[in-house]
């Protein structure tokens, strides 16, 4: 990065620093939202043991699900398993390290390490396995547990425009995990479909900030369907 302008040509640069054992944080809901750029790029890249915190691992074949096909990722911190047969099987043989986490304990765990702050009381998950081994205290008659926040080495996301200075905005439920991963990365990347000048978007209608973002790249996209329900 140059200045405040935060452009990048290549996917190549966009990833510049990405290195084995990195956690990386990764906006997106199902496939909705996902950068699939960046993650193709993680897999050209070829690193290997990363921690990956996203909402779900993508699908077969797509999204973060082609990191667990080639071994890259070593422990996965989701919320869920979702449509990903080769995650369940991982997870089951004992191939892949995975810490489910409830959903809005996961989004919250990193919109506090975007905020600085470090930890957090919450009664989600009290007397579960949620929270075996974790600290627990009495708040006005009700229990809550200790979670910590979460921070990434990089945090990948997809925008759908953004300026040269790097604030993003997002389309429709895109807005998902990708404004709270977005936060919490050291090295913050998005990809949107449309880079504009500066002074073209409406300062009122902007997500992300351009303080958090180091890095922004424009890309195509396929934008899959993650499951389809047809009426007859």
């Amino acid at each position: 990065m140059a200045g405040l302008d935060k452009r990048v040509s290549t996917y190549e640069e966009a990833l510049a620093g990405l290195t084995d054992g990195m956690t990386v944080l990764a906006g997106g809901f199902g496939l909705c939202g996902i950068p699939e750029n960046l993650i193709a790029e993680i897999r050209r890249r070829g690193v290997k043991d990363l921690t990956v915190v996203s909402n779900n691992c993508g699908v077969d074949g797509f999204g973060l699900g082609v990191l667990l096909e080639d071994r890259q990722i070593r422990k996965m911190i989701a919320s869920y398993v979702g449509e990903n047969a080769l995650f369940e099987q991982q997870l089951l043989n004992g191939e892949l390290e995975v810490e489910l986490t409830p959903q809005g304990t996961l989004a919250e765990k990193m919109r506090a390490g975007g905020a600085g702050i470090p930890a957090f009381y919450t009664a989600t998950g009290y007397g579960t396995p949620v929270a075996e081994g974790k600290e627990v205290r009495e708040i006005d008659g009700r229990h809550y547990i200790l979670e910590h926040a979460i921070r990434g080495d990089f945090a990948i996301v997809k925008g759908w425009k953004a300026d040269h200075f790097g604030n993003v905005v997002y389309r429709h439920t895109a807005q998902n995990f990708n404004p709270l991963a977005a936060t919490a990365g050291k090295i913050t990347v998005v990809e949107v479909e449309e880079i504009v000048e500066p002074g073209e978007l409406e300062p009122s209608q902007i997500h992300t900030p351009g303080i958090y973002v180091d890095r922004i790249i424009q890309g195509s996209f396929e934008k899959r369907i993650e499951k389809r329900t047809l009426r007859d």
